[in-house]
């Protein structure tokens, strides 16, 4: 690459940057999480904050302005408007946002992770789903390319005409999956496809934990469901999901804290990832 050429790569970055920033201060004017189409969350703080712990659902994360960092565990995954996060299962995680103020508010957004859309893409782009590696752990921060803030973009910019959203989102959707697809995601968004192998299996254990949230936590009975041995089940929950199965089970925030009303898995999983009102805005908030 010319000197020329990554001069014109760096203004296009900026000006792209630029007008996410102005567009996304217009659809989010004051504080909060909107979700102005279903699956897709926009969100505006001007202040530094740390969300309640929640399971959410797979998602791809994008920072307009400020920083963020997501926890899961031990693990810690920081993220801005260079960087995104993707989270291919259902993770308890808590969002911290590090970065902003009233006069430059963090800024950012999720799109939920459609299977069907993910299997559609690859499809189309004649990429094999081949049986997904359990040593690919389900969350990541990866460099946003131009390729992907291009797209990214195009479909903040939709945000001002609904009509035009209902038919162009599902394609620029598509363009961003495929980027993650060709950027290095594919191993990982492949967790949303399988349907046999060890992260199907650690996938439906993840399921049944959340279901039975109340239950003694019983390994040897799960790994025997499942067809796996003890240790194999322990090592691959722990690597695909960063935490073992009884941490992920205690820190389930499905289980609540002493004194406070638990949560049923079906109404958890409406208020954490459909509804945006009441205090479920108020934990989605720092979510994006």
């Amino acid at each position: 690459m010319s000197s020329r050429e990554g001069k014109l790569i760096k203004q296009r970055i900026q000006a792209n940057r630029e007008e996410l920033i102005g567009r996304m201060l217009q659809a989010a004017p004051k504080d909060g999480t909107i979700e102005p189409f279903k699956g897709f969350r926009i969100s505006r703080s001007s202040k530094t904050a740390e969300s309640v712990l929640a399971v959410y659902q797979p998602s791809f994360c994008f920072v307009v302005q400020g920083r963020k960092k997501a926890l899961l565990g031990d693990e810690v995954f920081q993220y801005d408007p260079g960087k995104y996060l993707i989270f291919t299962v259902d993770l308890p995680v808590i969002f911290q946002v590090e970065e902003a103020s009233e006069e430059n508010p963090y800024l950012g957004f999720a799109i939920h992770l459609d299977p069907s859309l993910v299997a559609a893409v690859m499809m189309e782009a004649g990429i094999e789903a081949k049986g997904s590696k359990v040593a690919t752990k389900a969350i990541d921060v990866s460099s946003v390319d131009l390729n992907l803030l291009d797209a990214t973009v195009r479909l903040v910019r939709l945000l001002e005409n609904p009509k035009d959203y209902q038919v162009l989102a599902p394609l620029i959707k598509k363009e961003i999956i495929y980027r993650l697809l060709t950027g290095g995601q594919g191993a990982r968004l492949a967790h949303l496809l399988v349907s046999s192998g060890e992260t199907h299996r650690i996938a439906k254990a993840v399921g049944h934990l959340r279901d039975h949230f109340d239950e003694p936590l019983k390994i040897e009975s799960i790994a025997n469901q499942l067809g796996m041995s003890v240790s194999g089940f322990h090592h691959h929950f722990k690597s695909l999901t960063s935490m073992s199965p009884l941490q992920y089970q205690k820190t389930d925030p499905l289980r609540g804290k002493a004194g406070q009303q638990v949560v049923s898995p079906a109404t958890q999983r409406k208020e954490t990832c459909s509804a945006f009102a009441g205090e479920a805005a108020r934990i989605n908030a720092f979510y994006d």
